[in-house]
């Protein structure tokens, strides 16, 4: 059986929710079988996502609200949706507390974060020093942008390395890691670009796009390929297929 892996909406347009097609061809080239999970304002459907699905992905879309991590709105904060914020902070902290994995991309990392009582970087220029920017302009999101330092000891450098050449589409970043959050890469400027629970047995937040380098780059789909093994074991099926 393949492990059932949901994803967790990136947010209305329009009318519409909507989650991009690179999210779901990752998973579904990983050997997962992907469930789209639309927001909903009920705790018993959230509970039973949790219950239904053997890991999740939490994808990229705009900006978490301040007043969610403590702060009042300042200058180059982005379109928000409390609705949206309010509903992933809900089902990240159910998925935790289940111990099932998750893999957290970009808004998804900051969700993260702010779920285990983290601050972020309303926007990069916020930061004090020199910044890179971090809001690529390529002809293709699959293009790398700057390397980033994955650290030692981390989860994280067993399935990636040590160094790593990623793509960039942010302008906030973590600022303050949440409860038992470790910081496990950093851009060259110091800029957290992963962050992992450490008394979690896979929950990982990557600030960069895996999806849209998994044709490109190995270690995107190691990193695919891993989240989905971790997610077969706890699906109690390991022993009945190859990824």
């Amino acid at each position: 059986m393949e492990p059932k892996i949901g994803i967790v909406v990136c947010g209305f347009t329009e009318n519409r929710q909507f989650v991009t097609n690179p999210y779901i061809q990752s998973v579904r080239y990983s050997r997962g079988l992907p469930f789209i999970l639309p927001l909903v304002r009920s705790d018993h459907v959230i509970d039973e996502y949790v219950k239904f699905c053997d890991g999740f992905l939490f994808c990229g879309g705009e900006d978490i609200t301040p007043l969610l991590f403590g702060e009042e709105p300042r200058e180059g904060n982005g379109k928000t949706d409390i609705t949206v914020d309010l509903f992933q902070i809900r089902l990240m902290k159910r998925i935790l507390a289940s111990q099932k994995p998750v893999l957290a991309i970009c808004r998804g990392m900051q969700i993260l974060s702010v779920a285990c009582g983290g601050t972020i970087w309303q926007d990069m220029s916020l930061i004090p020093g020199r910044v890179l920017n971090h809001m690529q302009q390529s002809a293709s999101r699959s293009e790398v942008s700057h390397r980033i330092r994955i650290e030692r000891g981390s989860r994280l450098k067993q399935y990636a390395g040590s160094c790593l050449y990623v793509n960039s589409f942010h302008h906030q970043a973590v600022n303050l890691p949440g409860k038992g959050v470790s910081v496990s890469a950093r851009a060259q400027d110091g800029t957290i670009e992963a962050i992992e629970l450490d008394s979690h047995p896979f929950a990982i937040g990557v600030q960069w796009h895996p999806e849209c380098m998994y044709r490109t780059s190995r270690e995107m789909r190691d990193l695919f390929h891993e989240f989905i093994s971790h997610s077969l074991i706890n699906s109690g099926h390991a022993g009945h297929t190859n990824l």
